[in-house]
């Protein structure tokens, strides 16, 4: 790839968090064992709630009971919390040995929990932060949410290096400023990375389109952190890690899910909800029809073994 002397502006990804929940199985030595429980500690934010409210009884995960993580790409800013314009899914069965991923487009039209309107889903970290981002998301899929994963765009650059950059399967030529990404097999910094995927307007697809790379990018990271070359260079990730991710899980439930869910990861399942875009008092929504949230709720609900 070619250099780049201006660096791009940040897109809204995440999942690379996946390192922690599914990939800590590389952990090997006291010293990678030492740096990872001090990133965990940086990263762990717990939330008042003990368990979702759509759970009759708390996950437990020493008996392998699927699980729902939201994932939050947050562009943070000073005297602002920002606004979470990438929002994922993650429901994991290990019974299955699968892991469903969703995206859900940040222009998406549904009721704000806790604001009493409908506005744009990504307006509601805005509002409420992390708990009412996950109570919109919880009503909007109708299935518990339960842990959350926050990560700051500003470090993720950090994280895509610290793996040793990305390969990913390019569909589409195009160029953003002084990167060029011809189709095929394209191997990626962190700086590339970030423009690879944050770019939507010279993709038909549109927002669809950034959806896939981001999870191209989700899905590269994960492989590259099942490698024992990237654990070499556990130092640096698990301090990008620790300086730009928050989440709920503690420590123990860490190492519950790398021993009773670590296969899963293996086998990520991609969705997509489809929406149609509109105008509403001027303001641009993506309108999910009942039919198709029906049909992204029960494939969800199957995959987190829901009655």
């Amino acid at each position: 790839m070619s250099s780049q002397k201006k660096k791009p502006k940040w897109p809204k990804i995440t999942g690379i968090i996946l390192l922690i929940i599914l990939v800590s199985g590389g952990i090997y030595g006291f010293t990678v064992y030492k740096s990872f429980t001090n990133a965990v500690v940086r990263m762990h934010e717990p939330l008042k709630r003990e368990k979702s409210e759509k759970r009759l009884v708390p996950v437990v995960l020493e008996q392998k009971d699927p699980f729902s993580v939201l994932m939050l790409g947050v562009d943070e800013r000073e005297g602002d919390r920002g606004r979470s314009d990438t929002i994922i899914v993650l429901a994991v069965n290990p019974n299955h040995n699968s892991v469903k991923m969703l995206s859900i487009p940040r222009d998406t039209r549904t009721e704000i929990i806790g604001k009493g309107k409908e506005d744009k889903i990504n307006h509601a970290y805005a509002f409420g932060g992390v708990p009412m981002a996950m109570d919109t998301v919880e009503n909007f899929l109708d299935i518990p949410i339960d842990y959350y994963m926050q990560i700051n765009m500003e470090g993720f650059q950090d994280i895509v290096d610290a793996v040793g950059g990305v390969t990913v399967q390019n569909d589409l030529d195009f160029t953003v400023g002084d990167f060029k990404y011809p189709i095929g097999e394209v191997k990626l910094t962190g700086d590339e990375a970030l423009s690879y995927a944050r770019m939507r307007y010279e993709d038909p697809r549109g927002d669809f389109g950034r959806q896939m790379r981001q999870r191209q990018i989700i899905q590269a990271v994960i492989k590259e952190g099942y490698s024992l070359s990237s654990l070499t260079n556990y130092s640096d990730i698990f301090s990008a890690l620790g300086q730009n991710i928050k989440t709920n899980l503690s420590f123990e439930q860490m190492m519950d899910i790398q021993k009773n869910y670590k296969n899963a990861g293996s086998n990520i399942q991609q969705m997509e909800i489809k929406s149609e875009g509109t105008k509403i008092d001027g303001i641009y929504y993506g309108i999910v029809a009942a039919e198709e949230k029906q049909r992204i709720q029960n494939e969800l609900k199957i995959q987190l073994e829901l009655d």
